[in-house]
């Protein structure tokens, strides 16, 4: 069985290219984690691993310095590097060290397949994968199925599960862009970026819009109290709540209480 090291920094990132790795390859491959450099080595050495994916931008010990420890020690292990900029010095770097691959992200699921399998016939000779189940394979034995999700998908299906899960535990208490990114695994800038894409508008907006669809709710409750609402959705200046309310829905907190229990009733 093929050893094979995933070193990211970004939870959302080990864990769906894991899954893919793992679903493509199955039980001829098995698969390890590290969420930096130092723990990749550690990995490296305890584990015997053959292939490595890195990312390169990593806090502390880089996926490039990480990798030179792992060329000296084991001149056949087969090195990826993935990583979100286009510089000149990183690609430079990764020829010096012998890499096999050098992928700018976001990657297709089909790009990063081929360079996984190619790795691992490379170093264990491992005859391409065949499943019945995921249907007509093209020339290069990718599967064809229409059903699967690629790469990039599948990582935003994640984000946005865990982004809708801890907004809806925080959104009554003062959350920030950067404490939602944090608690994920992703670097703010990244995170932005990536909701952006997923959601179609920023994260203050979204937060907005969620606040003022719970606080309807509570509204359409006779016994909770007009002007305790909005410190139910996190918006503990009353004045402020009222004002984003009135502007997301065109009328304050009292004239939708009033409205709603008109027709409710």
């Amino acid at each position: 069985m093929q050893r094979l090291m995933i070193v990211e920094d970004e939870m959302i990132e080990r864990i769906v290219l894991k899954k893919m790795i793992q679903k493509k390859f199955g039980e001829s491959c098995l698969v390890f984690e590290a969420q930096n450099g130092k723990e990749a080595v550690e990995v490296f050495r305890r584990e015997k691993i053959q292939v490595a994916i890195l990312d390169i931008g990593m806090p502390g010990l880089n996926g490039i310095q990480a990798a030179e420890i792992m060329r000296k020690e084991d001149p056949h292990c087969c090195l990826i590097f993935l990583t979100a900029y286009d510089r000149f010095d990183y690609a430079k770097k990764a020829i010096s060290i012998k890499a096999m691959e050098y992928l700018l992200k976001p990657y297709s699921q089909k790009e990063i397949i081929n360079v996984v399998e190619e790795a691992l016939r490379v170093s264990g000779d491992v005859a391409p994968q065949t499943n019945e189940e995921q249907g007509p394979a093209s020339e290069d034995g990718i599967a064809l199925s229409e059903k699967e999700p690629d790469y990039n998908s599948s990582r935003l299906s994640v984000m946005t599960s865990m982004v809708e899960e801890y907004i809806r535990s925080n959104f009554m208490n003062d959350i920030s862009m950067n404490e939602v990114a944090r608690s994920i695994g992703y670097s703010e800038p990244y995170f932005c970026k990536m909701f952006k894409q997923q959601f179609g508008q920023s994260f203050t907006s979204y937060l907005m819009d969620y606040r003022v669809g719970e606080a309807k709710k509570f509204l359409e409750q006779p016994n909770v109290i007009v002007k305790d609402v909005g410190a139910r959705v996190g918006y503990l200046d009353s004045n402020y709540f009222t004002k984003v309310f009135k502007r997301l829905v065109g009328i304050n907190p009292s004239e939708y209480r009033m409205n709603r229990l008109n027709e409710l009733s």
